[in-house]
This record gives structure tokens, C-alpha cells and sequence, in this order.
């Protein structure tokens, strides 16, 4: 009988295990994603980036604060206290981004920031708990 138990018990600490680990994984992957694919070609002026920004208005200053703000995000990803008000930031960026796609480039890579919005969105909402907690930070510090 106590064998059954324990396999009850252990099963949804085996599956809680199992959905932080790929959330986690997740995290990092769209860490990654951020730092090199997204913020990188912005910090090193990449002729594609630098093009972009143009088109926009933005020119350099809108492009480097962008990358600024992406490598934040990517880095903020990772650190646990951080973790979901850097997911809610970075979704904010993806909004931006969504409506220049559709603004200014005609729809052509609309698709991306949406789909980037729904993990971030996920991220938030599994790491609300860490709200609180920097909400103590920031209020001890004040």
C-alpha cells in the first residue's frame, strides 16, 4: 500500500519537475534567441539592422537602444528574481515590433513577434511568485 502512495505522491513532483525543466529550458532558448539573433545585429551595426532602422526613422539611437534593451531582457531571463517582469518588458518590445512589421514593413515578418509573445507570456505568468519578492527589493532600497 505505501508503495502505491508514494508512486501517487511522487507522480506530480515527478511532472512539477519535468514542466520546470522545460520551462527553463525555454527561458534560455529564448535568452539566446534575444542576445544573438536580435540584439547582437543591432549592438555591431549590421548592414541588415542598420538598413531597418533606417526605413524606420530610428536610425542609430532607435537601434542601439533596442539591441540595449533586447540584451537586457535576454540577460534578465536568467535571473530568477527577474525573471517574469523581464518576460512582461520584452513583450512590450515584441508589441512595438508587431506593429512596425505591420506599419512600416508591410506585414512581412508580423508572424514573429506574436509568436515570440506567447513563451514570454508563459514565462510571466509561471514566474509571477518572483514579483513580490522584487517588489520587496526595490522597496527595501527606497
Amino acid at each position: 500500500m505505501t508503495g502505491t502512495i508514494t508512486s501517487v505522491t511522487s507522480a506530480p513532483t515527478a511532472h512539477g519537475h519535468r514542466a520546470r525543466i522545460a520551462l527553463r529550458t525555454v527561458q534560455v532558448l529564448l535568452a539566446l534567441f534575444f542576445a544573438v539573433a536580435s540584439a547582437l545585429p543591432k549592438l555591431i551595426a549590421h548592414p541588415s539592422a542598420v538598413e531597418s532602422f533606417d526605413r524606420i526613422g530610428w536610425g542609430s539611437t532607435g537601434m542601439y537602444t533596442i539591441g540595449v534593451l533586447e540584451l537586457a531582457g535576454a540577460v534578465a531571463l536568467l535571473i530568477p528574481v527577474l525573471q517574469s517582469v523581464a518576460a512582461i518588458a520584452l513583450s512590450a518590445l515584441m508589441v512595438g515590433a508587431f506593429i512596425v512589421q505591420l506599419t512600416v514593413f508591410d506585414g512581412q515578418y508580423a508572424a514573429t513577434p506574436v509568436i515570440l509573445m506567447v513563451p514570454l507570456t508563459l514565462i510571466a505568468w509561471a514566474r509571477r511568485g518572483h514579483n513580490a519578492e522584487l517588489l520587496r527589493l526595490v522597496r527595501r532600497r527606497a
